[in-house]
């Protein structure tokens, strides 16, 4: 099922993204996609298409504004050069583009890595959100406001990710619970950092541990978004 790029109202200028639709558009089910820091990449949109397949309105939004690399020193920097103001802007304005194109009175959102700690950001910025779902969360700029997050929280973590440890997953978790956030968590045994990632740019792909953890978003998604 193939997208197509769209364009779309962000607080007062616009932004772009990569829109998947479902065979029966207009649904009221409907999610954003958040990229990991190599940028809206080919596998990116195919998650979106693996979504609509499901009967999701899916949309992922251009955060690097029509920029990708498949080198890690150049992800970084442009997950660090990122404005977290303007991605706020965007981060809403795709929550609220996604839920008119597909009918939705509240949206998922899901994101791996940096986009792991963009959706957890996006769920304090609008309260259409209404179930959010974090891959290895990475949140290298402002934290997001966790007391201003409505939904509840899926967290999918690798068991031997070096950048979450047991440690830290413990602490965000803890601090997110202590906000008022109704979090759960998943970690999948052996899996390192990206584990879902099927481009495998890290070498960490874990096929059975990716196919179980979507099978848990789409069940997340389906008790909470109706």
């Amino acid at each position: 099922m193939a997208g197509t790029m769209v364009e779309f109202p962000a607080n007062g200028g616009t932004a772009q993204g990569y829109l998947a639709t479902p065979d029966d558009a207009g649904n009221g089910r409907a999610l954003i996609v958040l990229q990991e820091w190599w940028g809206l990449v080919p596998e990116i949109k195919a998650v979106c298409d693996d979504f609509a397949a499901a009967g999701y309105t899916a949309l992922a939004p251009d955060l690097y504004g029509g920029e990708t690399t498949d080198q890690p020193g150049e992800a970084e920097q442009k997950m660090m050069a990122m404005n977290i103001d303007q991605t706020a802007k965007e981060l809403s304005g795709a929550i609220d583009f996604v839920a008119d194109k597909a009918g939705a009175q509240k949206v998922g959102t899901v994101g791996f890595c940096l986009g792991g700690g963009l959706s957890v950001f996006a769920a304090s910025l609008n309260d259409k959100v209404g179930a959010c779902v974090s891959y290895y969360y990475v949140m290298p700029h402002k934290k997001p406001d966790f007391s201003a997050i409505g939904a509840p929280v899926l967290m999918h973590w690798g068991g031997e990710d070096a950048w979450n440890d047991e440690a830290k997953v413990n602490e965000l978790l803890d601090e997110m619970r202590s906000a008022g956030v109704e979090v759960s968590s998943e970690t999948y045994p052996g899996c390192g950092h990206a584990f879902f990632n099927r481009a495998d740019r890290l070498g960490t792909y874990d096929e059975a541990a990716a196919a179980q953890s979507l099978q848990r978003t789409l069940a997340f998604y389906d008790a909470n978004l109706g």
